[in-house]
């Protein structure tokens, strides 16, 4: 390890860096405080944050400024696009190389879990919520138990042994999230799965900083900080696992145990198909280095970012950006020439996520001008204000794209595929009710698809542990079933006819 600077040599490197205002209060804390503040001012990198600062605002400066040549947008080009709507072949071709590379296991799974469920009125992390089903299963329980069934359908399938198969999960939290989420796991004892293939981790933080680049202060000895975004996904790659563990991290996890491919997702959509068999087929047979899972944007109105060229390089154009005229454009076929509305659902190969670390200082970080409570340097008081003050700094999970060697974009079903949770009950849209019904329509959509009828009113929730994605349902087929209920085996669907 290396030795700790002394005092006076950190008050140095910040002076040198602009930040000394760090320091201003150092004389009112007791020792143990300072030591505590040395320690965070120590770990931070208070030269890359000047250097990200500045090259968020000059980026800002140039996109305002930048001609349309540079920033011209365009749909996507044919060769970097497909569609599994209507294209049963295309969509089974697929499956089997995604389970044999599943089955193989060269398949890791990276879940983006740093929220709280503050908007839905839960200080909870947003993965622990409990969207209304019959089983009060959590979307977390959801994911886990997905992860479980498709390990059996792989080795079912690709003739594996009982326990053979292994999908490692990646479970990036925040620093408010950590302690409850991995709480809440060993609470609910992994929801099945092994704990050593649970592994969790965290996104970094930036301090937050004044309209001129200044770090802003929490109290007299503690930077304020914030969550770098979910691009800050990637950095986190390679960071310790954890305080306790700094030897280990994710990129070393993922070579160790023979990954290399790699699917992410966020925690809110409870339709997420987890290490989607589809979506990792088709990417290693387009041999991608780096997709992206998008569904059809509904109207030329409908508020998303989508999927584009923008200056000829991929990017997630956000709907300001794109004028009505585009909005409205059709292809050939009729269909809107911008439609591939994105999702946050990727997929990356090992390779790719290494590399991201060389480019990484080319990417821009995105500045959230923002109401941030500090202590005011003169009068030593905290104050919160009552306008934007400062700004939080992030990467989006999506930066990535145009970095990209080989990119690729698969279009799914929605309905199918996504149904986010971002609102309050009682909202109307994407919120705790509209999660509920989308997944128990697509359950019954399973049970029809394998030749059952339910009566008029009938919900059956069937257990991720029953069916990944509608298979292992041959039993009901000619069944009817005329009582609502929970089924965790295909046997219990008996009980409900």
């Amino acid at each position: 390890m290396a030795p700790t600077p002394s005092v006076e040599s950190l008050k140095e490197r910040y002076e040198a860096a602009g930040q000394g205002q760090v320091f201003k209060f150092w004389a009112d804390l007791n020792p143990e405080q300072q030591s505590t503040f040395s320690g965070q001012l120590n770990a931070l990198d208070v030269e890359r944050v000047n250097r990200v600062w500045k090259k968020a605002v000059d980026s800002e400066q140039a996109l305002a400024s930048a001609s349309a040549a540079d920033e011209e947008i365009t749909p996507l080009p044919d060769d970097a696009f497909d569609t599994i709507l209507g294209a049963p072949d295309k969509e089974k071709e697929w499956r089997e190389v995604g389970i044999k590379a599943v089955a193989d296991g060269r398949v890791g799974v990276l879940l983006m879990a740093g929220g709280q469920g503050t908007r839905l009125g839960s200080s909870d992390p947003k993965g622990c919520y409990d969207i209304g089903l019959p089983s009060h299963k959590s979307l977390f329980q959801y994911q886990a138990e997905r992860i479980a069934r498709l390990q059996t359908v792989a080795e079912e399938e690709q003739g594996k042994s009982k326990g053979f198969v292994i999908i490692p999960w990646y479970v990036m939290t925040s620093g408010p999230t950590r302690k409850p989420t991995v709480a809440y796991f060993e609470k609910n004892n992994y929801f099945g799965l092994d704990k050593k293939n649970v592994i969790f981790f965290e996104q970094g933080t930036l301090p937050c900083l004044t309209m001129d680049g200044k770090i802003l202060l929490q109290s007299k000895g503690e930077v304020a900080v914030a969550p770098d975004g979910n691009g800050g996904l990637y950095a986190a790659l390679r960071s310790p696992l954890s305080p306790d563990n700094t030897t280990h991290n994710v990129l070393g996890d993922l070579e160790q145990r023979g990954i290399t491919f790699v699917h992410a997702y966020c925690v809110d959509n409870c339709l997420v198909r987890v290490a989607d068999p589809v979506f990792l087929g088709y990417s290693i047979s387009k041999q991608a280095d780096c997709a992206a899972k998008v569904v059809r944007k509904t109207v030329p109105t409908e508020s998303v970012g989508v999927v584009a060229l923008k200056g000829g390089k991929f990017s997630v154009v956000e709907y300001s950006e794109i004028s009505k005229e585009q909005s409205e454009r059709r292809d050939s076929g009729g269909e809107l020439a911008f439609r591939a509305a994105n999702i946050a659902n990727h997929f990356y190969t090992t390779d790719f996520l290494k590399r991201v670390e060389s480019f990484e200082a080319e990417m821009a970080f995105h500045i959230a001008r923002k109401k941030i409570p500090h202590v005011d340097l003169d009068s030593g008081e905290f104050v919160k204000p009552a306008k934007p003050n400062g700004m939080k700094l992030e990467l989006f999970v999506f930066d990535v794209f145009p970095y990209a060697q080989h990119m690729k974009v698969l279009e799914v079903e929605r309905k199918e595929e996504f149904s986010p949770l971002k609102n309050a009950p009682g909202t109307g849209s994407d919120d705790p009710e509209t999660s509920r019904a989308d997944l128990l329509a697509q359950q019954k959509r399973f049970l029809q698809a394998a030749g059952a009828t339910l009566d008029n009113g009938v919900e059956i929730e069937v257990s991720p542990l029953v069916s990944y994605a509608g298979e292992g349902l041959q039993s009901v087929k000619g069944q009817q079933y005329s009582r609502s209920g929970l089924v965790e085996t295909v046997e219990e669907l008996d009980a409900l006819k």
